[in-house]
């Protein structure tokens, strides 16, 4: 009966998630009606409505997967992908790409590198006697992210007005994707990357009960962990790189599915995709159309709505 259960949320979701893109393809500041969407004077813009669904839906699964991995692995409640400053480091490179002049087509890789910079300078402050210390793992990617911050808003302030609203926007997220090849590389990473935690859903069931008892099971939860901070690391740093930074997905979603769904991993990690994608969609569709035709970032519209969600979570928690 459970099991249909699961089944039965898993269907809803995936119904949810195929109203949310309906919604992304049909709504959005040019206000074109759906029917005429099919037109062929505005098939550039349904191609394009399209990639963003796409590339959002990407999004969302990536960061909310990448948030359940470090929540287990850390045994932190509040651990999420730009925890180890990825996020940071990857604006960094954007940064100081733009700042050099380098061409717009280098940004993604640019962003790449900074993020994998910072992901390494942070295994190498929280190693203990050659293993990973969660609490210092923690520490250590606070501290990477808040000082990487600060050289960001540094240069962004000494640099142009143009270049300073271009960053901004970068920054703050978006899902303007014109280059359905980079859309497939991306997906491809994150979606082999999703597989790849999948396969470690066991072993993330026994350590979040307790390392000693995972080892007890047989379980090398040193190399799991350096496994999964890895996959993660790919996913979050692929991701920033051509999409900036976007918080609260892989901190909300997960905790909403724990609730709804439960928390074994085997059912927990797919169920999170679909509602990731969902909300990541619809988020997107909800920049559009606040103030059109200007479209606010992404990122502002998953803090403002994430914020509150996890706040009455975490209200509700406490009342347990």
């Amino acid at each position: 009966m459970k099991a249909r259960s699961v089944k039965v949320k898993i269907v809803f979701l995936f119904l949810g998630l195929l109203i949310a893109a309906c919604i992304g393809i049909s709504q959005g500041a040019s206000g074109i009606p759906l029917a005429e969407l099919t037109l062929a004077e505005n098939r550039p813009i349904l191609y394009l409505r399209i990639l963003r669904v796409a590339m959002a839906a990407i999004t969302g699964c990536g960061l909310a997967v990448s948030g359940i991995a470090l929540q287990a692995v850390l045994r932190n409640a509040l651990a999420e992908p730009y925890l180890l400053g990825t996020s940071s480091g990857a604006g960094l490179g954007a940064v100081i790409a733009v700042i050099a002049g380098v061409s717009a087509v280098f940004l993604p890789l640019a962003a790449f590198c900074g993020a994998v910079l910072s992901i390494i300078l942070v295994y190498f402050l929280s190693r203990e006697h050659n293993k990973i210390a969660a609490h210092t793992l923690v520490l250590s990617g606070v501290i990477v992210s808040v000082a990487l911050s600060a050289v960001i808003v540094f240069l962004i302030s000494i640099s142009g007005e143009e270049k300073l609203h271009g960053m901004t926007w970068w920054l703050w997220g978006s899902f303007q994707v014109y280059d359905i090849r980079l859309l497939a590389a991306v997906s491809l990473i994150v979606l082999c990357g999703v597989a790849g935690i999948f396969a470690f859903s066991q072993d993330l069931n026994a350590i979040c009960i307790g390392e000693e008892e995972a080892t007890h099971l047989g379980i090398d939860t040193e190399t799991v962990k350096k496994a999964l901070l890895l996959l993660v690391s790919l996913i979050t740093a692929s991701l920033v790189c051509v999409c900036g930074i976007i918080g609260f997905a892989g901190l909300i979603i997960p905790h909403m599915m724990r609730i709804f769904i439960g928390s074994n991993h085997k059912t927990l990690i797919p169920a999170t995709c679909v509602a990731a994608a969902a909300f990541m969609i619809l988020c997107d569709a909800l920049s559009r159309l606040i103030m059109p035709p200007l479209e606010i970032p992404i990122g502002v519209i998953t803090a403002v709505v994430g914020a509150p969600l996890f706040i009455f979570l975490l209200k509700q928690k406490q009342k347990i």
